[in-house]
């Protein structure tokens, strides 16, 4: 969906929005209208859209009043995004081709203008590569909005907004694409060619590189698979820095569970188990299209999870880059082996100051948080304060958990240096603890665990059913607050 700018000086398409504070109707209104909006409880409340059809010199004209709520409430932004996104929502398969959101007498910023583009672009994704037998009535037809009498400085701020939609609509593909079509080697390809001419600088390592590199952790997980792991490295350097920051992402792209194989019922889902690395390659595309002034690395561990007769076996032991030894005791606790060698090796490469990792990591979060928060873990109170606030900004919340060594000795194994699980409790503390010693001394480091954000059952506030691209707006909001500041 594209936006364009213009005055109302030109022809407008036959839907125009106008933006309604609360329980502020604009006093231009047609007396027709004002009383309909009145008659259907219209009060500009956020996300309220009114409908009235009005005579225009070339024929019935749609009139959308879209409520912004109250210009001094709490989260304004998202307020703001919503509206957009309450408009798309409406009018995505109404017919209509073009909306035109006209801004005259609204009193919003440039930014607040681009933050209701933003949330009418999100919710305009959808994935319908492989529906087929969609009718008329089912098929997205608004492709553009128009952007009227927006105030100064909107159109800068939406070239901004626009790059971190991109990034995430790229995620959401990554995450929605089946695991036959998105498998290690397909995912490197896709982002090659998604960051092709952007300035960002890829590495991809393969089965021979890691073998050599003695990723005895990643490498137990995908030899189980006929698809060949990767690894995937983009670095972003728009600034000079002493020392890198480093975004890591599990990329599970296919979770079977492996020989601790999962219920049959909702294995389809495991196919974005690699929500991390999704969020990872959505950001790096973000920050190299709006040019932001950083030195970030984005790395990716890409692997299939399968229960071949070549598989990973429970109570297998490991050894993974570090040199450090691992128990195998469930197969399906495969995303920590994953990361732990991709987390030694982006240390050993770059010597990242910061790293943030990202994973679908444990169902026990969702247990914990359900689909409101992604869990947090940090060994740095600064770095967690930091994401927390870029959570909220963002609107990709997170909520932090406790790391201890009460916890961490429940990973103790009796014939290796850890096991990969430990007790039935705890377990999205103990999977962070595992990560944890693969952390050097002296990195800020925190792990975001977002098994029940990458993916919704129903339609939110700036997505549809399907996957939400979380945790690309958590990490540029830490890139635009902390790095670039």
């Amino acid at each position: 969906m594209k936006v364009v700018f213009r005055t109302s000086d030109a022809p407008l398409p036959r839907l125009v929005a106008r933006l309604v504070a609360q329980d502020a109707l604009p006093s231009d209104l047609d007396a027709v209208v004002r009383e309909g909006a009145a008659a259907a409880r219209f009060a500009g409340k956020v996300g309220q859209v009114y409908e009235a059809f009005v005579a225009g010199e070339t024929g019935l004209k749609r009139l959308a009043l879209a409520g912004m709520g109250k210009a001094d409430a709490g989260e304004r932004s998202a307020n703001l995004e919503k509206v957009g996104a309450a408009l798309t929502a409406k009018y995505l398969t109404s017919g209509e081709t073009s909306l035109a959101i006209d801004f005259s007498g609204s009193s919003l910023s440039g930014t607040e203008a681009a933050s209701i583009l933003f949330g009418a672009r999100l919710r305009g994704w959808r994935h319908d590569v492989y529906r087929t037998k969609l009718s008329d009535e089912q098929k997205p037809s608004l492709t553009e909005i128009v952007a009227v009498n927006a105030p100064e400085g909107a159109a800068a701020a939406w070239e901004i907004e626009s790059a971190l939609a991109e990034g995430i609509e790229f995620t959401r593909e990554l995450v929605a694409e089946p695991a036959n079509i998105i498998y290690p080697e397909s995912f490197v390809e896709r982002a090659k060619a998604r960051l092709e001419g952007t300035g960002v600088e890829i590495v991809v390592l393969g089965l021979k590189e890691m073998t050599e590199l003695g990723m005895g952790a990643l490498l137990g997980v995908a030899q189980g698979s006929v698809r060949e792991p990767k690894l995937l490295a983009m670095r972003w350097k728009g600034a000079d820095a002493d020392k890198p920051t480093a975004f890591v992402g599990k990329g599970v792209t296919f979770d079977t569970g492996g020989i601790s194989i999962k219920p049959a019922a909702g294995m389809e889902d495991m196919k974005w188990d690699m929500g991390g690395a999704g969020a990872v390659a959505g950001v790096m595309l973000a920050l190299a299209k709006r040019k932001a002034r950083a030195d970030v690395i984005g790395v990716c561990g890409l692997v299939e999870n399968m229960p071949d007769g070549n598989a990973q076996r429970p109570g297998d032991v490991v050894t993974s880059m570090s040199g450090q030894t691992v128990e195998v005791i469930n197969t399906d606790a495969e995303g920590r082996l994953v990361l732990c060698d991709a987390l030694t090796w982006v240390q050993k490469e770059y010597a990242p100051k910061t790293i943030v990792d990202l994973a679908t990591l444990t169902g026990a979060m969702i247990i914990s948080l359900g689909h409101e928060y992604g869990g947090m873990f940090a060994n740095d109170d600064d770095l967690a304060a930091k994401l927390d606030a870029a959570g909220k900004t963002s609107g990709d919340k997170l909520w932090r958990f406790p790391l201890g060594p009460s916890y961490d000795k429940l990973i103790d194994s009796p014939i290796a240096d850890m096991k990969n699980v430990g007790p039935r409790y705890g377990g999205s503390i103990t999977a962070a603890q595992f990560l944890q010693r693969y952390v050097d001394k002296g990195v800020a480091w925190a792990h975001l665990d977002i098994a029940g954000m990458v993916w919704a059952d129903k339609p939110g506030q700036t997505w549809d059913k399907g996957a939400t691209g979380f945790g690309v707006r958590v990490l540029d909001r830490y890139v635009r607050d902390v790095l670039e500041a």
